[in-house]
């Protein structure tokens, strides 16, 4: 029993310790807390994506088709309506002012997406420099070989070669019977080994 008051004693301690501390203890082995941030995040690749987008469609002539047709309807509309129905009296001011928005923003868009296109043409454009670096690397290597087999090749013996070889010793013993009697004649060789 003692042991278990003293044990008890030993916890509550700790507590106390515990509850005593100046505030949680900082380690450096994990990341820190993320902190709550005041202006809003945005993905650059997905504006950069919705750029191009834009910039496309742009520079497509289905953009130009509803853009003539979206003046064509406002000029007819603010010129033919009722009076209390229009809305862009004649020098249509608000019209120009919506074209010059409209061109204010574009212009930007499509410099952005010609941006991030010269980006993946560098990037194209290195990885098809190392691509060739490797090709030049293998076809030289592939020359050296080719010129090692070749040397080599010259180095081997070759069939008609060796059958020019053979005829000159046939020529060369035929001579040489001719000029030492046959060795029937004289009989066995053996003794005179």
């Amino acid at each position: 029993m003692a042991a278990e008051r003293t044990h008890d004693r030993e916890r509550e301690r700790d507590r106390d310790r515990e509850r005593d501390r100046p505030g949680p203890r900082i380690r450096l082995d994990l990341p820190r807390e993320r902190r709550a941030k005041l202006l809003p995040e945005y993905d650059p690749e997905a504006f950069g994506r919705l750029s191009e987008r834009i910039a496309r469609f742009l520079g497509t002539g289905r953009f130009l088709v509803w853009m003539t047709l979206t003046i064509i309807v406002w000029v007819v509309w603010n010129i033919f309506a009722p009076g209390p129905l229009k809305f862009d009296e004649y020098p249509f001011i608000f019209l120009t002012l919506a074209l010059s928005l409209q061109a204010s923003y574009a212009a930007p868009l499509i410099l952005l997406a010609q941006n991030r296109q010269d980006d993946r043409d560098r990037v194209n454009l290195e990885q098809d420099r190392k691509q060739n670096e490797r090709s030049i690397a293998d076809t030289e290597y592939l020359t050296r070989e080719i010129a090692a087999l070749r040397m080599g090749l010259g180095e081997v013996a070759t069939r008609d070669w060796i059958r020019s070889e053979l005829q000159d010793l046939i020529r060369e013993l035929e001579e040489r019977r001719d000029l030492f009697p046959s060795a029937d004649t004289r009989g066995s060789d053996v003794p005179d080994r």
